[in-house]
């Protein structure tokens, strides 16, 4: 589970990352799913965006694939979502660690 403040750092992040998982007017296939995967392996931080002739608004795709993927869903925000996983072998972004307060 991510704190908000890493969720505000990851957020700045995905700025200036490319939209690179396309969800059109189709459901989810196990192909999106696969291809999102395969991106958060690689990268951790991937953005997404719903087209305007899908069924699904930009909140159930992140959540469909947070919850197929594993992922954590950072943002929704307009047409667009930001969903992040962790690689556990080779990992890529540093997270701001939780201050433990005195």
């Amino acid at each position: 589970m991510l704190t908000s403040k890493q969720r505000a750092y990851l957020r700045g992040l995905a700025a200036s990352e490319d939209t690179i998982i396309y969800i059109g007017k189709g459901d989810i296939s196990d192909n999106i799913v696969a291809q999102t995967a395969t991106a958060l392996k690689a990268r951790e931080l991937v953005k997404g965006k719903v087209q305007e002739n899908s069924m699904l608004t930009p909140r159930e795709a992140c959540d469909i694939l947070c919850e197929r993927c594993r992922a954590d869903g950072v943002q929704v925000i307009g047409s667009k979502f930001v969903l992040y996983k962790r690689n556990e072998k080779n990992p890529r972004i540093e997270l701001p660690r939780e201050q433990k307060k005195r």
